[in-house]
């Protein structure tokens, strides 16, 4: 697929590591000029510069953005386009993954964070990516849920199992109001990967890497070029798909 995306441009928020990273250098080793977004200045710094090294095919720039904040998310968008000139493609992938607790131990105000990053943010994304997308009469977003926003899982998640059911019933309206203006809307649901996410979870939880790769029928854990290849194909090739939330999962959600 090299050099299929050239003279195209993509946006990739949570860009700073993990399937944004994984996704943002994907799309630059296929031609595209990529917008790498993150609320961590470093991170994103990072994925440019890897980028760059890795002699990919496109051009990168970065945006430090907060996804929750409306201003933030619009000013963003509007700078990418005023960069590049258009907008071909987003991944909207930036997300937190919320505490482990019962629901009656769960404090509201993290409940409320999780909720603004995980599904607001992804709403605030989409609203100012999609006008754009309108202008040029076509366009591809695709967001991340996750393995956990098919089914009720794990126990003690609330608020990022909610928000990740969230982004699917939301990917799907979308795709709906926009079908017939040639954006084509999609979640990806991954199941455990080896990211930055599971990093931290792991510090908490020293046993869940064993647990994870005996409840994933392949038995092991997916690496977020796996995830990439998934996104960009979305992106590229399914012309008549729209609306679906894919399991990226090693067989997790089959069973």
């Amino acid at each position: 697929m090299k050099g299929k995306m050239e003279g195209k441009v993509a946006l990739v928020t949570g860009g700073g590591g993990g399937f944004g990273r994984s996704t943002a250098l994907a799309f630059a080793q296929e031609g595209a000029k990529v917008i790498v977004v993150d609320v961590f200045e470093e991170g994103g710094k990072e994925t440019i510069h890897l980028i760059k090294i890795k002699n990919a095919v496109g051009d990168a720039i970065f945006l430090k953005c907060d996804v929750s904040k409306a201003a933030e998310v619009e000013a963003m968008v509007n700078k990418g386009v005023e960069t590049y000139g258009r907008l071909d493609y987003a991944f909207n992938n930036a997300g937190m993954e919320g505490l482990i607790t019962p629901i009656v131990d769960y404090p509201e105000d993290h409940w409320n964070q999780v909720i603004s990053v995980n599904l607001t943010g992804v709403w605030l994304c989409m609203k100012y990516e999609i006008p754009q997308m309108l202008k040029q009469g076509r366009g591809a977003i695709v967001n991340t849920s996750s393995a956990a926003g098919l089914i009720g899982a794990p126990p003690g998640s609330t608020a990022y199992t909610a928000s990740k059911h969230g982004v699917v019933g939301l990917t799907k309206t979308v795709a709906l109001e926009y079908a017939k203006a040639g954006i084509r809307v999609n979640a990806v649901c991954p199941g455990a990967f080896y990211t930055p996410m599971l990093d931290r979870m792991l510090k908490n939880y020293p046993d869940l890497e064993k647990f994870c790769q005996e409840v994933h029928p392949m038995g092991r854990l997916g690496n977020p070029e796996e995830l990439a290849m998934t996104v960009v194909w979305l992106c590229l090739e399914p012309s008549f798909i729209t609306g679906v939330a894919i399991p990226v999962d090693g067989g997790l959600t089959a069973q």
